[in-house]
């Protein structure tokens, strides 16, 4: 006899076998071997979260932050840096307009208890920058802010996310101390973080020109993160 499973002359397939293991909907919406990664083509609609755009023949309709959608017109081109969801009862496109805000969006995806709804409520409520930097500095408002984000999970993001935002800079700091002294770390920590080189460069000098000599790498990220803002 087969143990709990199924029989077929000659053998048996048993139940865990037979059914492909599942996996969390944490590890479906954090994988990164994403389908479709962007979309460029033609606005045909506009709705109050979401845009169609219209690529070959095909409409594909993506979620977007309420900016997004207020520059949109219909007709015209548009290209979107995308995270294409995938559940094992659903699958939606989330677009953003530049690598920074698609990145933070992911980042925000392994706090417990945000899904892509509130994520994209954070990430479309204002710079990338102006929230890494409120994460950094512990600052609570910046979060509570945000329509539908309260006290607790503006606390909750700031405890994940804090160390993961110092991290992906301080290590991309050490890589590339050399030459150019902090300015190459603040450089390295910048892009780190998803911004472009010529970006981070920038930001990176002006931030130093303002900052003590001796002051600590994430004071220096910090004053760049401000420089940032203000472009």
């Amino acid at each position: 006899m087969c143990p709990a499973g199924y029989h077929h002359p000659g053998w048996c397939l048993t139940v865990s076998e037979a059914q492909p293991a599942k996996r969390s909907r944490a590890a479906a919406e954090t994988r990164s071997d994403r389908l479709i990664a962007s979309v460029a083509g033609v606005v045909g609609a506009i709705a109050a979260d979401s845009l169609v755009v219209e690529v070959g023949g095909l409409g594909y309709r993506v979620f977007a932050a309420p900016a997004i959608l207020a520059r949109a017109q219909t007709g015209e081109q548009i290209r979107l840096h995308t995270f294409h969801l995938v559940r094992e009862d659903q699958q939606a496109l989330y677009g953003f307009a530049s690598p920074e805000e698609l990145g933070f969006f992911t980042l925000l995806l392994t706090v417990t208890g945000v899904g892509p709804k509130v994520a994209l409520a954070i990430v479309g409520s204002r710079p990338v920058a102006d929230l890494q930097l409120a994460i950094l500095q512990r600052d609570q408002a910046v979060l509570v802010a945000i329509p539908g984000i309260g006290k607790k999970l503006a606390e909750r993001v700031i405890f994940e996310l804090r160390e993961k935002v110092a991290a992906a800079g301080t290590a991309a700091a050490a890589a590339g101390e050399g030459e150019a002294g902090g300015e190459t770390e603040v450089v390295a920590a910048l892009q780190a973080l998803g911004y472009s080189a010529a970006e981070a460069r920038s930001a990176a000098r002006a931030a130093m020109a303002g900052v003590p000599v001796s002051s600590s790498l994430e004071d220096r990220v910090k004053a760049a993160l401000r420089t940032l803002l203000k472009d």
